[in-house]
This record gives structure tokens, sequence and C-alpha cells, in this order.
């Protein structure tokens, strides 16, 4: 069955708002805009996703259109960013039924709100070149408040510019700032980087260099490291360069973009000034043109044992290679804080005989009863993944 029916070409200037992470805005020459599929037909389909054994999938929000990262208040509101939309939404399940049944609009008119994180009782939200806080978000839900300016110091390029946030385990608000271009060497040192800064937008400082574009990082919960991922590069074949997982357990590493790509390839144009053994090298190769976005450490007690502290990837899904890859969720598996084993966890939203997808993966967050969130911006809904031995 067909899912969706390609609405074809519409103009160059939009092709990276509708494709995935890395799409170049001057380096291919059409467009697809795909429709989603229509709600009824949904839990239809999630018949097609392949889960290990005592694994189920089902959908804990619908009608989010362009659900994007997730953040939870410690009162057990879900919030969502968008990307393609102006909005931030807040989900809320209140009879515990493990579906959302009631849904806010926290924002909205804003410049793609794709990164949510929560701090004591405030949201913060991140647009292209700024950073929002909503004080005392949840005192009332039903009211779309003013927010506070944190920070308006990042560039406002819109290639690569939307933004996942998250606070890391030092208090401090992590922003990544991606490069404006599919290759370059930028002059300004903030491009191609993950920053930090305090809460109230004071102390930013880079702590990450060469990383081309991440909409996703989080942190070991027993060592405190950061492990985030990297969009490869396009333009050099359906299967160069690889995507990334990478680890930086200290402040100042570089990963070698633009100059080097999954730690051993030179890059063509801008290659060779540098030797590919003076940056660090990814923890974990990823698929080609995956498009890895969100992760997380599984922290709950929900899933069988061996897959505590595991890391789950969302793969967003590829766009420009001759047959699709990606569509799907990874798990990648560590031993010694060193990743051992990368295999496919759910997967079934790309039709590989068809080459279509009726959904893509865009996060994953743990939830406090070890169930496994997964936000899907083509969809515009949020699964929930759990494991049940009966």
């Amino acid at each position: 069955m067909r899912y969706f029916q390609p609405i074809v070409i519409l103009s160059i200037c939009a092709l990276s708002f509708y494709q995935c992470e890395s799409t170049p805005k001057s380096e291919t020459s059409k467009e697809e805009v795909e429709e989603t599929l229509e709600d009824e037909n949904l839990n239809e389909a999630l018949k097609k996703i392949n889960l290990p054994e005592g694994f189920s999938i089902s959908l804990y929000a619908d009608n989010v259109p362009n659900a994007r990262s997730m953040t939870l208040s410690p009162s057990g509101i879900l919030y969502v960013g968008t990307r393609q939309d102006d909005k931030v939404y807040a989900l809320e399940d209140t009879d515990g039924n493990h579906v959302v049944d009631k849904k806010y609009i926290i924002a909205e008119n804003m410049n793609t709100p794709n990164g949510v994180a929560f701090k004591d009782g405030d949201l913060y939200v991140a647009e292209i070149n700024k950073i929002w806080k909503f004080v005392d978000v949840e005192s009332d839900l039903n009211k779309v408040k003013k927010p506070v300016l944190v920070s308006d110091e990042f560039p406002s390029d819109k290639h690569h510019g939307w933004k996942y946030i998250a606070f890391g385990p030092d208090g401090k608000l992590y922003v990544p700032v991606g490069a404006p271009c599919n290759i370059c060497e930028s002059k300004k040192e903030v491009y191609a980087s993950i920053t930090r800064m305090n809460k109230d937008g004071s102390g930013f400082e880079i702590f990450a260099h060469g990383v081309r574009n991440t909409v996703g990082f989080t942190w070991h919960p027993e060592t405190g490291d950061m492990w985030f991922t990297d969009n490869g590069r396009d333009m050099m074949g359906d299967n160069m360069p690889p995507c990334e997982l990478n680890h930086a357990p200290k402040m100042g590493m570089h990963f070698g973009y633009p100059y080097c790509h999954g730690g051993d390839i030179s890059d063509p144009t801008h290659g060779g000034e540098y030797s590919c053994t003076e940056f660090t090298p990814p923890a974990q190769k990823l698929g080609p043109h995956v498009a890895p976005l969100g992760l997380k450490f599984y922290t709950g007690d929900m899933f069988p044992k061996e897959y505590k502290n595991d890391i789950f990837i969302a793969e967003h899904g590829s766009w420009n290679r001759s047959n699709k890859i990606g569509y799907r969720v990874m798990r990648v598996k560590l031993e010694g804080g060193k990743a051992v084993d990368y295999q496919p966890f759910a997967f079934g939203w790309l039709d590989e005989e068809e080459q279509e997808a009726f959904g893509r993966p865009v996060d994953v967050f743990i939830m406090p009863d070890g169930a496994m969130l997964v936000s899907d911006d083509r969809a515009g809904v949020i699964y929930r993944i759990s494991y049940s031995a009966d």
C-alpha cells in the first residue's frame, strides 16, 4: 500500500525545510514534499514497525504537527518543539493511561522553535538566533505567556540554524551552532560548534568544535560525559561519509569538520590542510546519510536489564541516496564506555521496496515508568514504546 503521494517540485530555496537535517540549499535540483498519513490509518501502519520480542508501540499523542524535540517537566508535562511550524506544545496525560488527553499551545509565531528544555519551573525555547525563557510556565498552561529573552547572540543563518538544547549535569544550557553550509570553512569560531552558557545567558563559551550539525546530545548517567550525534556532509556519494555518534568527555575537543569525516575520510575540498589523526574520531560510525538526531541513554527499569545505559538514536532518514536509509530507531550497545554494537531497534517506517515512508523519527525520551517516547515530524505524532515479558 502506498501511504503517501509526492507533491513534486516547489523551489530549491525551500529544500532544506522539508528534507533531512543536512540538506544543501544549492547542490540539488528538486524538492519532494510528502503528505502525512491520515490519522485513521496510522494505527494500522504501526503494525509494520518491527521491534524485538516483548516490545510494542502505540500512539502516545496524535495531532502534534511537526513534532520534534521533547523535554519533560517534573509534573509530567511533555513539551514539544517544532521546526516547520511556529509553535511549542505542552502535552498532558491526565488519567495515566499512557495517551495524551490534553494539548496546549505554549508559544506561537516563533522562528523555528525546534529546541526545548525545562529547568527550575521554566521552559527554555531555542529559535534560530535566540534563546527564550517562559517563566513558571505551568502556572497557567491555557495562556500563551510572553517569554523573557535569555540570549540573542546566535547567528541568524537558517541553514543548519535550528537548534536542539538541553541542560547538562553541570547546570549549564548547551546550544549547538550548525555549519551555515553543506561544507565550508567559516572564519567565525562559533559555527560548527556546541556552545554552553549559564541559565541566565551569562558565561557563554564554546564547548566542542568541528561539529557540522548536531540535533541531539545527552549525558552518560554515571560518568556525566556528553554524547552527541552529528550529520555527515552531503554530495560525496551514496555511502560516504558516515554520520557519527561522538563522545565528548571534556571541553575543547575538535571532531573534524570540515577537514575530516568519520575519523578517517579527508574532505576533498578542505582536507589537505590537516591530517585526520589531529581530530577526535567518532565513538561509532553510523549509516551514511541516515540523519541521526535525538538520542538518550536507557535509564529506565521497564526494558530488560541488558538495555540499561545503552544509547538509542532516532534516525530521521536520508534524502540523497539512490536507496533511502534510516527512518528508524537504533541501539548502540556500550561496554566499558566504548560503543561495541550498532543495530536497529525499531524500524518499518520506511517501505524499502516502495521507497516511501509514513514517518520520520526525530527525538527519543525515556519516561519515568521506563517507556520510550519517539517523536515523528512527518506523521505529527508521539509514539510510546513499551515492554512486557508476558
